[in-house]
């Protein structure tokens, strides 16, 4: 579960680390998810992080990174699951801080746990903010949710895969391949 508490930036930015507690700042409500995702949640992030830092990394496409903060305003500060920022944007982007903007691809995988106002609100801030997509992807529905902007999503089910041939030409993946419970 998550509880909110309005704060500004300053003040998100000043708040101390903890070690399993994860913060997000939307529209000046700090959002702090504690509970922890399941080992499910995880396998099916990590390996669909793995598949698509390989396949951008072949190609030269850019960068792919898991739970990084990305600055949408100066009241929103989310951490995708999973983001893909283009090759041509990474020489602006000092590593050593808060990313400025969205991703161009943000994926969040969903955990049974999350509030669905909480990731339609994170969805519309990501394409507001600049994604050219966002993936959310259900691995108990056994579902995902590919947005662009002022488009309706699109539902891809377990027989269909992810892609998006504007952001990464030639990169398709089986979405069953993404869900499977057991390891890969």
């Amino acid at each position: 579960m998550a509880t909110k508490v309005q704060m500004s930036l300053e003040e998100y930015d000043a708040l101390p680390e903890k070690e399993g507690v994860k913060y997000e700042l939307s529209e000046g409500d700090l959002i702090t998810v504690t509970a922890s995702p399941r080992l499910y949640h995880n396998r099916v992030r990590d390996r669909l992080g793995r598949i698509l830092a390989a396949f951008v990394e072949e190609h030269g496409l850019g960068e792919v990174t898991t739970e990084t903060d990305f600055k949408l305003s100066e009241d929103v500060v989310r951490i995708p699951d999973i983001a893909f920022i283009r090759a041509d944007r990474l020489p602006a982007i000092n590593p050593r801080q808060r990313i400025e903007g969205a991703p161009d691809l943000a994926i969040e995988v969903v955990s049974p746990g999350d509030d669905p106002d909480d990731l339609v609100l994170k969805t519309q801030q990501y394409l507001r903010s600049g994604a050219r997509a966002v993936w959310v992807v259900y691995p108990e529905a056994r579902l995902a949710y590919l947005y662009k902007p002022g488009e309706r999503p699109e539902v891809r089910e377990t027989h269909q895969t992810l892609d998006d041939p504007e952001i990464l030409p030639e990169f398709s993946l089986p979405l069953v391949r993404v869900l499977a419970p057991e390891p890969a």
